[in-house]
């Protein structure tokens, strides 16, 4: 079940397409325009509505809902005919747009609020797969694949920090750990490592994993072509155009279009993309795309970063990248603000 604050963001983004005045009107009316939202929903809503704590949240999806449907490139004030909630449903297979709404088959809205997150993907499919082809999770680990001696150093001091302390005998390859391993280093490894010489070996390993990700994701990239496919993946272009309603992690309200590969060609032209390791308490890779305003003539930049880290806790599964966009969104080549709205 979907957690209330998803709830929220989504169905009160959709209710406020229906032309009710107010918030606490249209809850109090239960429309059924809206496919897949029960009585239950309803109950939940208005029980987290009098409880006050997501104040912030109802506002915000009610003022997003209402700019769509004002908006030039949304509604133009056309109450909607048919109005889809996708609800917490787990599609079989990778989407490619990350759509919570569909108004009448044709609009399609991601409700994304106080995360700054593209995607979270694993390593491999990011760095070597270019975002091109999502596989069944798979035993590897990248932190071994990308810099192994490093990985080796850390679990060596970590195993000999920890010999006295677990009470079944540590592998001397951590590609050897079993989930029982896991289960036993994991509540040692919480917090600070457990020696300085651990520590040491960490922000080596963190920095060996940084720059040959980096160095990996480049040398994929083999010519212009596969550079730009790339760039449309990460930014999330898709075939069919879809919009974005929610607010930034500072809390700054979204909402703007997410243009196709076709539109993005039409205005900006991609000149290069760089990433480099820069390792900060953790593996990171920082990206960079740099375009050119074909209609202002001017360069664009847009930055964002690559953690790569631990899915379960040190040692505790394979690694994952989360990818973050730094630039703000509405600056973002691509991603157009929704304008003349009411």
């Amino acid at each position: 079940m979907a957690t209330i604050r998803t709830e929220i963001t989504e169905i009160v983004t959709g209710l406020a397409m229906l032309g009710y005045r107010r918030l606490d009107h249209a809850l109090g009316v239960r429309p059924r325009l809206m496919t897949h939202v029960t009585e239950d929903h309803f109950d939940r809503l208005i029980d987290a509505r009098l409880d006050g704590r997501h104040r912030i949240e109802f506002d915000t999806a009610w003022s997003n809902g209402q700019r769509f449907a004002f908006a030039d490139q949304g509604l133009r004030g056309r109450p909607p005919w048919v109005l889809e909630w996708k609800g917490p449903h787990k599609p079989p297979a990778y989407e490619q747009i990350p759509a919570d709404l569909r108004v009448d088959h044709v609009y399609l809205i991601s409700c994304k609020y106080g995360s700054d997150i593209l995607m979270n993907a694993g390593p491999s499919y990011l760095f070597d797969r270019l975002l091109t082809e999502r596989r069944a999770a798979t035993t590897d680990d990248w932190y071994q694949s990308v810099a192994p001696a490093a990985t080796l150093d850390l679990w060596s001091a970590c195993r000999r920090a920890l010999k006295a302390d677990v009470t079944i005998e540590l592998p001397d390859d951590p590609a050897m750990l079993t989930a029982e391993h896991r289960k036993a280093v994991k509540p040692l490894l919480r917090g600070s490592w457990p020696s300085a010489e651990a520590e040491d070996a960490y922000r080596w390993m963190a920095a060996d994993v940084s720059d040959q990700s980096a160095k990996r994701w480049k040398s994929r990239l083999r010519s212009k072509k596969a550079t730009e496919e790339m760039v449309w993946r990460l930014l999330r272009f898709a075939p069919a155009p879809y919009f974005v309603l929610g607010a930034a992690s500072d809390g700054t309200p979204l909402s703007y279009r997410v243009d196709t590969p076709w539109d993005f060609r039409q205005r900006f032209e991609l000149t290069a993309f760089d990433a480099w390791g820069d390792a900060v308490g953790q593996p990171v890779v920082r990206w960079r795309i740099e375009v050119r305003d074909r209609v202002g003539h001017q360069a664009v930049s847009v930055d964002g970063h690559v953690e790569v880290r631990w899915s379960h806790g040190r040692f505790g599964g394979n690694p994952e990248a989360k990818i973050y966009l730094d630039t703000a969104h509405h600056q973002v080549p691509g991603y157009e603000p929704l304008t003349n709205y009411r």
